[in-house]
């Protein structure tokens, strides 16, 4: 009898970055992103309490300089209730832009379950693609409960929209690789994060702090010019190729650099060449912000 998983259980996929770098990943759970939802959901909870203390504070000091020019009171009510749903509407929808954009692509709860998101398609998350996938948990999860708690009661109605939470609830059930309905528009993955923190993962003493590789002697400085065609997101996914460790893709990757830079790949001291590669790109992007520059990506 075979030991080998079914396809629906296999959580292993390879992601192809633009440069045709496979980079292998592993699928998010289902139990770990149920986690991280019930996380993030806990800290906007929490500041949705702050910004009602907020407005409540705001609305208390409107009302009596309102009361001192004779303003309806429903004035104020209205602005209030405005005020309120534009600020939640911005703090629930900037919540998952900010962490999802920065450069672990990963809120709160995500890096506290050890998932983050990728883009299927090999690229780097952009606006869009974070929008898309949010915007569509509004219709999957934001609404339904809100409808929950506003329409009035009743057995059909609340039947309706227990059917409709579980429609979208119950879909990352019924495909292979678990993509939930805001997934499956934006084109994301949500997979593991690497266990192992980068300078753990950095090969002991492989690398000198001169470039020079105490393995075979070679010797990795680079011009500002061959460091200069690298920005943020390719620093993100050479993390990511040390982190894992993957032969294959440590070997993609140096002949992937080397024939851009212009250098001949050779072999057998891949790591300790990407490892130099990647603390020099790194020290060179930093300078960069200290000094008022930012490189997205090498098409920026």
């Amino acid at each position: 009898m075979s030991s080998d998983k079914p396809a629906w259980r296999d959580r292993n996929r390879t992601l192809i970055t633009p440069e045709g770098i496979a980079l292998p990943l592993r699928l998010a759970s289902r139990s770990a992103r149920l986690g991280a939802l019930v996380i993030d959901l806990l800290l906007m909870g929490t500041g949705y309490a702050a910004l009602n203390l907020l407005l409540g504070l705001i609305a208390a000091l409107a009302g009596v300089t309102m009361a001192k020019v004779g303003a309806k009171p429903g004035t104020l009510f209205e602005f209030v209730m405005v005020a309120a749903f534009a600020l939640f509407f911005l703090f629930r929808h900037g919540y998952f832009l900010l962490f999802e954009l920065g450069p672990r692509g990963a809120t709160p709860g995500k890096r506290m379950r050890g998932i983050r998101i990728a883009a299927r398609g090999g690229g780097r998350l952009t606006t869009e693609i974070v929008l898309a996938r949010n915007l569509l948990r509004d219709i999957e999860l934001f609404l339904p409960l809100g409808a929950l708690v506003a329409l009035p009661g009743g057995q059909a109605v609340d039947w309706a929209i227990f059917g409709w939470l579980m429609l979208f609830a119950l879909l990352p059930l019924f495909n292979r690789d678990r993509l939930r309905a805001g997934d499956l528009v934006a084109g994301t993955w949500v997979v593991e994060m690497p266990r192992k923190q980068l300078q753990a993962a950095l090969s002991t003493g492989q690398v000198a702090a001169t470039g020079t590789s105490r393995e075979t002697g070679a010797s990795y400085r680079f011009s500002d010019a061959e460091l200069a065609i690298y920005g943020e997101y390719e620093l993100q996914t050479l993390e990511r190729v040390l982190r894992e460790n993957q032969s294959a893709a440590l070997v993609s990757v140096h002949e992937a650099i080397c024939r851009k830079i212009g250098w001949n790949p050779g072999a057998g001291d891949e790591r300790a060449f990407l490892e130099a590669y990647y603390t020099q790109l790194r020290s060179r992007l930093e300078s960069g912000m200290r000094l008022g520059r930012r490189k997205a990506s090498k098409h920026t």
